[in-house]
């Protein structure tokens, strides 16, 4: 029998979009805290939990998560003069430690336990920077997965806070004077207190906080009040002569570089890259030498040198066949990530871009770190793949040597499952790498439940990853399938642009095209294939499954951005248009309208079994595009499949929620999908 679903009103709101009248019926649900709102959700709640809660198979699915989930997990370390740092959490902790170390071989102990900063662990480390000295620790606090956070300091020696609070500061680091008299951190103006989790965030400021002093005397390093877009990100050298401030517009992979010489207090601020022409990631420097990591006339990236006096460029490492992920300098040498069809590989160069030697890695996979300063001849770095729980390595400049320095023991057999990459081609012909992975010896009958899990955007890109949630789904029998659509970056600018604006239609083709190969290989059929996908992933999930509902037989999408007319009126969604286009632009409004999800659902079509997952105070992908997004597909499905919203309370858009809130999540999603796919 349909679902009864909650009572949802709808009211009379039309709005033209270039001549085009669009009607929005739950526009009053962009307010989630009120009255109706507060009712609505609550009564959405009650259905979704009440439904999860009679699945048979959710508590031993919560109880195998919550066993694999409890193992040591450790964070890559990272020195400061004489100190180590590196966090690490139990295993069920909500929120993981930061510990340090006087010494490799010494005893560590606890700098700073955010569990102990709330009962329920919503309270997260959200930001840090350990002053030069290894003294202090500049810690950025976030309640309830908000982006918003507070910046408190702490003295390594003695883990006493001082008074100092920095607030209303956003998407920012924090960068000490290598005096340790102060950081540089970025922030906006108080918000509205009622609304400060929906309101646009503009006018992004630039500011250099001196220790024991009050907010209010904060320097203001830069703003520009002419360009309410533009965001700053300021950092200091590691010889601590210079400010780099690295200027951003939105999602744009194009920013500016401006610097200026902390020696010389009468220094004004240069503009070495003046215009948005390229991407420019600084990566070290060697007097006025500045090396960057740049697309500049190379899609897939090269490594170059920029005299600051004579502005002089000079190519070091050209553009190759794999894409150039990231350069630090250690041992006065690169340390280079390439990107290889989605899998890292780590190679070092001398500084006139000479190759030295391959790091050899245990697998295909990921990896992480290759931390530290210029003249270090020691660091770490993280290892992880599918089946291989995060390995943390340090790693000899000198010899070359890897030895293991942290590896957790988890509750499995690696070697019962399998790792393969295949390449299939999408609608327009263009060859598309997948993951597949799999208990071994499953039997390509087409009848294997499988969990097709996509991003496809902001240059973002999916490389093997561990993760117990996915583990477990693979032990109840299922399929993990993640192709590497267009919009990422793992192929380098030109990939990434050929799934934006205009071009976003080709994620979505490739997603499709990725179902459809897994059914015609008879890994799966239609009746047991399910999509997943959080933030423009669960963009991905929503077009798929407005475009082709026919395909899929349960759909996941997780704080996704539905709402293409009006994602760019909340909190930083304007930064998206980069990505998604305008609908203030006649050309790229139609593209928008074209896919929405949100404005293709049609009345009388059966929907997939859809689980939308939310928050209600997410302030990066605001509630109202799934609230709405929901009440929208239960009012038009005209199947027999449940159309749940599962709205999370003190939560944001995923950063920082602690472990026993999302073991519940992750039991829910594959509960859920036992029920759904019939999966005995």
């Amino acid at each position: 029998m349909p679902f009864e679903y909650p009572q949802t009103k709808t009211i009379e709101q039309v709005d033209t979009y270039h001549g085009t009248a669009i009607s929005d019926p739950y526009r009053w649900l962009e307010d989630p805290d009120s009255d109706d709102s507060r009712a609505w959700i609550d009564a959405q709640n009650q259905l979704t939990f009440k439904f999860l809660e009679n699945i048979k198979s959710r508590s031993k699915i919560k109880e195998r998560v919550t066993q694999l989930w409890n193992y040591e997990k450790y964070g890559t370390p990272f020195k400061r003069d004489r100190r180590y740092f590196y966090f690490k959490n139990d295993g069920l902790q909500n929120q993981s430690v930061l510990y340090v170390l006087d010494d490799l071989d010494g005893e560590p102990r606890v700098l700073l336990d955010p569990n102990t900063l709330s009962e329920d662990g919503t309270v997260a480390l959200n930001n840090y920077a350990v002053s030069e000295d290894g003294k202090l620790l500049a810690y950025a606090l976030s309640s309830s997965g908000s982006d918003w956070q507070e910046w408190h300091v702490r003295d390594v020696e003695t883990g006493k806070d001082l008074p100092d609070l920095v607030k209303w500061s956003k998407f920012s680091g924090a960068s000490w004077t290598h005096d340790s008299h102060g950081f540089f951190y970025s922030g906006y103006d108080a918000p509205n207190e009622e609304s400060q989790y929906e309101d646009v965030n503009y006018y992004q400021k630039l500011y250099y906080h001196r220790i024991g002093t009050p907010q209010s005397e904060d320097l203001l390093v830069y703003d520009r009040p002419d360009r309410k877009e533009w965001g700053f990100s300021g950092f200091v050298t590691d010889c601590g002569r210079y400010l780099i401030i690295s200027v951003w517009r939105g999602t744009e992979p194009k920013n500016l570089i401006f610097y200026r010489d902390l020696q010389d207090p009468e220094s004004s601020i240069e503009e070495l890259i003046p215009e948005f022409e390229a991407q420019y990631d600084f990566v070290g420097n060697d007097g006025h030498i500045f090396w960057f990591r740049t697309d500049r006339d190379a899609s897939r990236y090269r490594l170059i040198s920029i005299d600051t006096v004579t502005k002089q460029q000079r190519e070091i490492l050209p553009e190759g066949e794999n894409t150039l992920e990231f350069v630090s300098v250690l041992n006065r040498q690169f340390v280079v990530e390439y990107l290889k069809d989605a899998c890292s590989q780590i190679q070092i160069f001398n500084l006139e871009g000479v190759l030295i030697r391959e790091v050899e890695l245990p697998e295909i996979g990921s990896v992480g770190g290759f931390g530290g300063k210029p003249e270090d001849t020691e660091t770490f770095y993280s290892f992880t793949g599918f089946t291989t729980p995060t390995t943390i390595y340090r790693y000899d400049m000198t010899t070359g040597e890897s030895t293991v320095f942290r590896q957790p023991t988890v509750d499995f057999n690696p070697d019962d499952y399998e790792t393969q990459q295949v390449f299939y081609h999408s609608q327009d012909g263009t060859r598309v790498p997948m993951f597949i992975v799999h208990k071994k010896g499953i039997d390509r009958n087409g009848n294997n439940p499988t969990y097709l899990y996509g991003y496809g955007g902001f240059n973002i890109s999916l490389t093997p990853m561990f993760s117990v949630g996915l583990l477990v789904w693979m032990e109840l029998g299922g399929v993990l399938a993640i192709p590497n659509l267009r919009g990422g970056g793992e192929y380098g600018e030109t990939w990434h642009q050929a799934g934006t604006k205009l071009n976003k239609q080709n994620v979505f083709d490739d997603f499709i095209a990725a179902a459809e190969w897994l059914i015609e290989q008879r890994y799966t059929a239609s009746a047991k294939l399910a999509i997943g996908g959080g933030s423009n992933g669960g963009l991905l999930v929503g077009a798929c499954m407005t475009q082709r509902p026919d395909l899929f037989a349960a759909a996941i999408p997780e704080v996704g951005v539905l709402d293409m007319l009006r994602f760019h009126k909340f909190t930083i969604g304007w930064a998206w248009c980069s990505d998604f286009g305008s609908p203030d632009d006649p050309e790229e409004f139609k593209a928008l309208y074209a896919y929405s999800p949100l404005h293709n659902v049609k009345s009388g079509t059966a929907y997939p079994a859809t689980l939308l997952i939310t928050a209600d105070h997410d302030d990066r992908v605001v509630p109202a595009h799934s609230f709405k997004f929901a009440a929208t597909l239960q009012a038009a499905d005209a199947g027999e499949n449940p159309i749940l919203i599962r709205i999370e309370t003190k939560a944001g858009h995923g950063a920082g929620k602690p472990t026993a809130k999302r073991i519940e999540e992750v039991a829910d999603k594959w509960a859920f999908l036992t029920q759904v796919l019939e999966m005995a």
